[in-house]
């Protein structure tokens, strides 16, 4: 008998689905009826205060303090021109690799919606052709990518997207820096979420290629070069995130020379890397442990190096298994950029300080950490999107 083709969904199925997962049994029922009552009460009460008793204006009168702090403000062109570019690159990379009808659909929606909203926030018309630029700029890439992805060479593709990208973080820094042709801006006014994200990103990019490096030294058959990788993981690992953070902010600069004058962005950069490639080290050995003995053996019977063998068996197999393990260690430290406040340095968290201190807004503290869990939240749950993407592009299970 041929198979029974799958029933479509209809209310029934939906009823089905109900008594399956949430009513299968008397207590469990009751442990989904308490359940939603208490969500019920949680709720009432937030949305009666998000909406009759909050004073959102704390956010309308510091917003800019929230996204960049004492960044010049003749010099705000600089990160909306980032944007657009961030925008381009990041739409142009998912319209090539993955095409998705809802996609533009989506980004045409909330580029009207984010049109709406700012001119409630105190935009002006520079802010809207701005954001307007931003997502048009993503809905004709996201549209354009499967024209390329269908008229271009794949290897064209492979290699032209990283050099995009690679010119694209380039072209970040000359603008957040200056300098060839555009003003220098200092480090030092580098707030607020623009730090954040700044941290983060540098962090995240530099951390991930030392700690394969450091996987690869732990595995090493070199006594030397297998101690020290283990002498360094283990003692990272041993000490506490602020601890690290504070000898790279406070004590490195008496250790150092006087002449040596590094910059608190970079320490705190430089902190935030080498605690994290110690954690991810240990992700990326995992991985190594999973693959088979048998792979080795058969790409040296093919006469490949042992650098190829890595690059081309070995480690593709290896990070592919431990995406989700190395993505949430990027969560992590996107989060933990949070105790940049602790050593001096004023990112988000260390704004919300500041602007709580304003004699107006004492109090407001619902207000303000309400607003910067959500940023955390959005870009945490980005990352994690982005990351089930990824492994269910390449099959992982």
């Amino acid at each position: 008998m041929p198979p029974k083709s799958p029933t479509p969904l209809s209310t029934s199925s939906l009823l089905i689905w109900l008594r399956r997962n949430l009513f299968s049994t008397w207590y469990n029922g009751l442990l989904t009826v308490i359940s939603l009552w208490i969500i019920y009460l949680g709720g009432r009460g937030l949305f009666r205060w998000m909406f009759s008793q909050a004073q959102w204006t704390v956010l309308q009168a510091n917003l800019r303090l929230f996204f960049v702090g004492r960044f010049p403000i003749d010099q705000i062109w600089r990160v909306w021109l980032i944007l657009v570019l961030v925008s381009a690159v990041t739409s142009l990379t998912i319209g090539v690799v993955q095409w998705n009808r809802i996609l533009p659909i989506s980004m045409g929606l909330l580029t009207a919606i984010s049109l709406g909203i700012v001119p409630l926030v105190g935009g002006q018309g520079p802010e809207l052709v701005w954001v307007a630029a931003i997502g048009s700029v993503a809905v004709l890439n996201l549209l354009g990518g499967p024209w390329l992805k269908t008229h271009l060479s794949p290897r064209l593709l492979s290699r032209g997207l990283p050099a995009v990208w690679f010119l694209t973080a380039f072209i970040i820094l000359w603008l957040l820096m200056g300098g060839l042709g555009i003003s220098t801006i200092g480090t030092n006014v580098w707030q607020g979420f623009l730090l954040t994200v700044v941290a983060a990103v540098v962090s995240i990019a530099l951390s991930f290629p030392l700690g394969v490096l450091l996987a690869l030294g732990r595995r090493s058959p070199l006594p030397v070069i297998r101690t020290l990788s283990v002498l360094y993981i283990e003692v990272i690992r041993g000490l506490p995130l602020i601890g690290v953070l504070f000898v790279a902010g406070v004590m490195l600069p008496l250790i150092l020379p006087s002449q040596v004058q590094l910059d608190a962005v970079f320490r705190a950069i430089c902190g935030l890397t080498l605690f994290s490639a110690a954690y991810l080290a240990e992700n990326v050995r995992g991985g190594l442990q999973s693959i088979p003995q048998g792979q080795f053996e058969a790409a040296k019977a093919l006469g490949l190096n042992p650098m190829l063998v890595l690059g081309l068996v070995v480690l593709p197999q290896a990070l592919r298994s431990v995406i989700p393990a190395i993505v949430g260690q990027f969560i992590g430290l996107f989060k933990d950029t949070s105790l940049l406040s602790i050593i001096g340095l004023v990112e988000l968290t260390g704004v919300s300080r500041s602007v709580l201190s304003q004699p107006r807004f004492i109090g407001r503290h619902g207000e303000v950490y309400l607003f910067i869990g959500l940023l955390y939240w959005l870009f945490c749950y980005l990352m994690s999107l982005g990351s089930r993407r990824l492994e269910h592009q390449l099959g992982v299970k």
